[in-house]
């Protein structure tokens, strides 16, 4: 019998979401920075036709836990594409430029 690294005990972890957070902000253009240990996103709301966008969330995060994040978004993407179809973000123009819509 091979030998087999012990297992980690299972955490089980409780989230509280306080009545505003759990109200969500919409936002449909984000900025990505970094450095060489955190990346930075600002997700923000920027209305049509408005030269200013407004800054709804800031999230500070390692590395390592962007890639997790990551890899957890586009299998949810993957998932949500299975079921409702493809989505297609077209020739939309980036502003301002490096951000993403």
């Amino acid at each position: 019998m091979a030998d087999q690294p012990p297992q980690q005990p299972q955490i089980h972890l409780q989230i509280e979401l306080d009545p505003v957070t759990a109200q969500g902000v919409f936002v449909n253009l984000a900025m990505v920075n970094h450095t060489e240990t955190e990346f930075t996103l600002d997700l923000m709301y920027v209305q049509p036709q408005a030269p200013k966008a407004t800054v709804r969330a800031r999230v500070i995060t390692t590395p390592k836990h962007l890639k997790r994040l990551l890899q957890a978004i586009q299998e949810n993407l993957e998932k949500y594409e299975a079921r409702f179809g493809v989505v297609d973000v077209g020739t939309v123009k980036q502003f301002p430029p490096g951000a993403v819509n």
